[in-house]
């Protein structure tokens, strides 16, 4: 693969920019009983790397500002990344995002100074709100032995992280599970009691890990109040146990100032209803005006910052190291050097 002279920066040079509260009022939500309030010292400045192995050996190579062939990871912790958010599918076809890929890139990540998501997919590959196949190993099990692979999977994969010295801050139990996971037998709207016990499954590998780490129930269109509450109110009433609520965002140029208000009042709303941790997982947007990109990133922020009791705990964009087209992903941060360059110069002075 013929490599461009390529620079890699991040929207994420936003996290450096000075965050006010936003003035919108975030709907209103009902009356509720007093949020606990929380000490968050540590704010997720966070990036989904989880294509690079696959990249390298394909022959991507990164920059650093003075053009100068670096280790991503290097590269990113010197923008100010200090989270790196991985996925891992249950036996891929070509082996990338197996568990033995993701501990190499989590060794790596740690090695940087960064703190770890892990995003478990459940599934051999992609899984998101249209796709929830079912590992093929896993096809004919019926809904207890479901339960039990998954808490295995979990578990065997967060063991052998701690066995090479890693301890993911987050764990997502499911990958966008807008409808629930290994469809059919664990789809929220055919039966949302069998999905709140696969999400108890995965919460008590984790926590069977290592109680610190917080566990996350990740849904896309961080938007769209109304679908948060049908889940979170199905999963609260059939027993489910999670730490934080994680959200998706990927608006346009157009709709960004609608959908960025739209998820702070959803995210204000979640705290109050379910007094529980806000994360935005995934996030991106096409980079066709990076001014833009910069406002709806750095607003996006702002807003997370400013929930109630403290409770919002970061923004991660999804693999913003691809670039020329990488897979046919457009959404990422590939910026020449003077850009660059005027964006570090910014950072230094705020």
């Amino acid at each position: 693969m013929k490599i461009k002279y390529a620079f890699v920066l991040i929207l994420y040079v936003f996290l450096f920019f000075a965050c006010k509260k936003s003035g919108e009022a975030g709907g209103n939500p009902p009356v509720l009983p007093p949020v606990d309030t929380i000490t968050n010292p540590f704010f997720a400045k966070g990036a989904d790397i989880s294509w690079l192995t696959v990249m390298e050996a394909a022959g991507v190579k990164f920059y650093n500002k003075t053009a100068t062939e670096q280790d991503l990871l290097v590269i990113l912790k010197g923008l100010g990344i200090n989270t790196i958010r991985l996925r891992v599918w249950v036996n891929p076809a070509n082996n990338y995002n197996n568990e033995a890929d993701l501990v190499a890139k989590a060794i790596r990540a740690k090695k940087a100074g960064m703190k770890i998501m892990i995003d478990f997919h459940y599934s051999d590959t992609w899984a998101d709100p249209g796709h929830q196949t079912k590992p093929a190993a896993w096809a004919s099990q019926d809904i207890p032995t479901l339960q039990t692979s998954v808490y295995n999977h979990t578990l065997t994969v967060l063991n052998t992280l701690k066995a090479n010295g890693i301890v993911p801050a987050w764990v997502q139990v499911g990958n966008e599970t807008n409808d629930g996971i290994l469809w059919p037998e664990r789809k929220a709207s055919t039966n949302m009691a069998n999905f709140a016990s696969l999400i108890n499954a995965g919460y008590n590998a984790v926590k069977a890990v290592d109680t610190s780490i917080k566990v996350i129930v990740h849904i896309s269109n961080g938007y769209n109040n109304s679908l948060f509450r049908w889940m979170f109110d199905g999963l609260k009433n059939n027993g489910a146990n999670w730490d934080i609520i994680g959200m998706s965002l990927y608006p346009s140029a157009s709709n960004w100032l609608t959908l960025n208000a739209q998820c702070r009042a959803n995210m204000n709303d979640m705290v109050l209803r379910y007094n529980k941790l806000v994360m935005i997982c995934e996030v991106g947007m096409s980079w066709t005006d990076s001014t833009l990109c910069n406002s709806f990133i750095t607003d996006l922020i702002t807003k997370v910052k400013s929930l109630p009791a403290g409770k919002g705990f970061g923004v991660l964009y999804w693999e913003p190291e691809a670039y020329s087209n990488w897979q046919g992903y457009t959404l990422e941060h590939l910026i020449i050097r003077e850009s660059l360059q005027s964006h570090l110069m910014h950072l230094n002075k705020s």
